[in-house]
């Protein structure tokens, strides 16, 4: 990319969008564009081809999408595997009809199957049964994946795919009904210390793995391939360590300040045992994380202080989808 490209970030406002449009205008990136969603409704077919073909970008990053955790994914499935399949289709398709030289397709490392060898390899893609409390989401981002590689195959489209790890960082979605699990135990243990409770009660037995990457890493590493890569296999972007939910939830409620019990449920879901991504082809590229996890979390939640009063005014839920 040529600092004075066109370059349009779908989701510009939400948690990975709004990092990748950061890191771009700070790299010196001068000819960004973006929409929010009451601009460009994504589900609009003719709406997103007619901003195609007025704005004619260089190059697309693909973020938008309707995210969210284990409740969310749980109550509206058919939302997840529904609306994510229009808003990719609509975009991938208009990028490509109107001459889009590269495109960048987000995915997600929740579309392996939920039985990986571990660390997950690129390769393990539908080589098993998804994770059942996010199949919707899940397919619909293979969906979007796969017509990317059969775009590049047929037509000769340079569209890649990236797939991070579990995100977070500046910009999350702390609503409780839609949050993924860090937003979601930071919010409650801080509503905890103010309210002085003794306890918080925590989704599951906490022994469920994960792996986290700070959104400002994505935003680099995507940012980076852009750059440097071009092929039809997809890459996994990760921090290459994981640990285990109740470890994590104990190091938030240190960060937040939070001193009172935390009680695992083990009457509500896992998900996954376990998640962490092999990364080593992105990192032979020549990319590496930069971010630890205690400090991630430590911006995150200073992040969230700073912007609470929107958050309780209900503001704070289109951050994260964008």
């Amino acid at each position: 990319m040529e600092t004075g490209d066109k370059i349009y970030v779908a989701g510009d406002r939400g948690l990975v969008g709004s990092a990748i449009t950061r890191r771009l205008a700070a790299a010196g990136y001068t000819n960004l564009i973006g929409r929010s969603r009451h601009a460009l409704d994504l589900t609009d077919q003719q709406a997103v081809r007619a901003f195609f073909e007025a704005e004619r970008p260089d190059h697309v990053f693909m973020c938008a999408a309707k995210v969210g955790g284990i409740r969310a994914n749980n109550s509206y499935p058919a939302d997840f595997i529904h609306l994510n399949q229009q808003i990719q289709t609509n975009v991938i398709d208009a990028a490509w009809r109107s001459g889009v030289r590269k495109f960048l397709f987000m995915g997600s490392s929740c579309i392996y199957p939920r039985d990986c060898p571990q660390p997950i390899k690129e390769e393990y893609l539908l080589t098993g049964p998804l994770e059942v409390t996010n199949e919707g989401y899940a397919i619909a981002k293979i969906a979007g994946l796969k017509t990317c590689m059969a775009l590049r195959q047929q037509y000769g489209f340079d569209a890649i795919s990236v797939l991070p790890a579990n995100l977070y960082g500046p910009g999350d979605n702390f609503d409780l009904d839609h949050a993924h699990v860090i937003p979601a135990l930071i919010r409650r243990f801080h509503t905890a210390k103010e309210n002085g409770d003794r306890h918080v009660t925590v989704w599951g037995s906490g022994t469920a793995r994960r792996e986290f990457l700070f959104v400002d890493d994505l935003a680099d590493a995507s940012i980076f391939v852009m750059n440097h890569y071009t092929g039809a296999q997809h890459l996994n972007v990760g921090s290459g360590k994981d640990l285990p939910i109740a470890d994590l939830a104990r190091l938030i409620a240190e960060i937040v300040g939070f001193e009172g019990e935390i009680v695992q449920d083990p009457s509500m879901p896992d998900g996954t045992p376990r998640k962490r991504l092999d990364s080593s082809r992105l990192r032979d590229l020549g990319w590496t994380p930069s971010v630890d996890l205690r400090t991630g979390l430590t911006r995150t939640y200073a992040w969230f202080l700073d912007n609470r009063t929107r958050l309780r005014e209900g503001r704070g839920h289109a951050l994260s989808h964008g």
